[in-house]
């Protein structure tokens, strides 16, 4: 069985900086990206930032230069590092994962408070 858990959301100021962990177990087949997504109230969910098996990374233009996705190969955990947050990226933030299968997996989501 599949498990992707995340970890690392919680409640920061303006300014502040969390780090998203998102470890994947049972996955069989190899992985093709991973990335981060989010969803605020009544808003759709968004790509923050995906990387690819081979190491190329993008993100969403509201986010470069302040959040860095990074992966653990060996483990199947993906990170994301959120710096100098502001109160407009408050939102529950998804893990995703695509396999070469293809498969598509969703972790159960993380929620991020900034507060103003």
């Amino acid at each position: 069985q599949v498990q992707l858990v995340e970890s690392g959301g919680g409640l920061v100021q303006s300014g502040g900086s969390l780090r998203l962990s998102c470890a994947a177990s049972g996955i069989s087949d190899r992985i093709f990206t991973m990335a981060w997504y989010r969803q605020a109230p009544e808003k759709l969910r968004e790509l923050v930032a995906h990387i690819t098996s081979g190491g190329s990374s993008n993100y969403a233009g509201s986010v470069k230069g302040r959040f860095a996705i990074s992966r653990d190969v060996a483990k199947n955990t993906v990170f994301l590092q959120m710096n100098s947050l502001k109160p407009e990226d408050t939102a529950v933030y998804y893990c995703n994962i695509i396999t070469w299968g293809p498969h598509v997996y969703w972790g159960q989501g993380t929620q991020v408070t900034v507060s103003s």
